[in-house]
């Protein structure tokens, strides 16, 4: 039975999770204008930040090309209406690091954990609503644990002070039910809004964000042209023109999100967003969304099939921070072929 909201609040996250898709070399310039053109656009936030989040912009991850303050304050000048939101991985982000952001204008924070360990983002949770942020606990890697553990997880970051509790398949992974279980599970324990953060991996990131939509989400994610990690996120036109006709109001204006991507955007796509075997493989394995890029370099690198390399990591289990296992993985493979040669 459907639980659809009359109105849905939008957080575009192109200039954060999109931010992978362009090696994290947004400029400030970049920034000013895409987010001029999503507080014409009407979107309710826009996150903004290295792809890993505040804190994120070092050798491991990728530097970014400007700090966290410039990025920052890059946004803010222009945002009025739209909120200005920010991620924070607990252990790449630190307490000053937020402070920092306060200063520079920020309205939310999304305090990022692994599915299964939210007690990891308690103490930035509690300060987020200390220092009068809306403050979100976004779950990611939502596929690697179930329903019920996952609704546990979120009945203990509502009772940090979470005001939202945001589901994220980082991976690409769920199909729509798993979106279904999680939702009803989450929501049957949290007395607080629920989001959904979806990518496109398996050609899901639109249709899973409308099932959450359809399951009783107050908040949904998205980006233009779908820019992001992996094959990218849901869509945000597509999103926004499909709640549209559904009747839910969310505040944006389709056409003014569509120029400020085909204007702004689109000319900084570095490789293709279309379906491809590669994120399809990433998608079925369950593999972070981020590790995308780097395999396919490390694939060209070493000559060994993108393939082989996401097969690995995902019986790995792999998450977000364990990038350095890719290069591993390669010197496996190569190591393996060696021995093969040699009998």
């Amino acid at each position: 039975m459907s639980q659809l909201k009359s109105s849905i609040r939008l957080i575009d996250t192109t200039l954060r999770d999109g931010s992978h898709a362009v090696s994290h070399q947004y400029s400030a310039q970049n920034i000013t204008d895409i987010c001029a053109g999503l507080e014409k656009g009407g979107v309710y936030a826009a996150e903004v930040g290295h792809g890993g989040g505040i804190g994120g912009s070092i050798l491991e991850y990728g530097f970014a090309k400007e700090t966290d303050k410039v990025m920052l304050s890059s946004a803010r000048k222009v945002l009025k209406n739209t909120k200005l939101a920010t991620l924070l991985v607990p252990g790449l982000g630190t307490m000053d690091d937020l402070r920092m952001a306060v200063d520079e204008g920020l309205d939310i924070v999304r305090v990022a954990v692994h599915c299964t360990e939210v007690t990891a983002g308690e103490q930035h949770i509690m300060l987020g609503k200390k220092l009068g942020l809306e403050t979100i606990c976004f779950f990611m890697m939502c596929h690697m644990t179930t329903p019920e553990i996952l609704a546990q997880q979120a009945k203990m970051a509502r009772e940090y002070g979470a005001d939202v509790i945001y589901m994220a398949d980082s991976s690409g992974a769920m199909t729509p039910q798993q979106v279904r279980d999680r939702m009803q599970a989450v929501q049957a324990v949290v007395d607080c809004p629920v989001g959904v953060h979806t990518h496109n991996n398996l050609g899901l990131g639109v249709g899973n964000a409308i099932t959450a939509a359809e399951c009783g989400a107050a908040y949904l994610d998205g980006t233009l042209e779908g820019q992001g990690a992996g094959c990218g996120n849901g869509n945000i036109q597509a999103i926004t023109a499909v709640l549209d006709k559904m009747g839910v109001k969310t505040g944006a204006d389709l056409y003014a999100l569509m120029d400020v991507a085909e204007q702004y955007v689109r000319p900084l796509i570095r490789h293709t967003l279309e379906i491809t075997n590669e994120s399809v493989t990433l998608g079925y394995n369950g593999i972070y969304s981020s590790f995308y890029l780097h395999t396919k370099e490390a694939a060209e690198r070493y000559g060994i099939p993108a393939r082989e390399i996401f097969t690995e990591l995902g019986k790995r289990k792999v998450i977000g921070g364990q990038e350095d296992q890719i290069i591993d993985i390669c010197y496996q493979i190569l190591d393996a072929r060696k021995a093969a040669e040699g009998k």
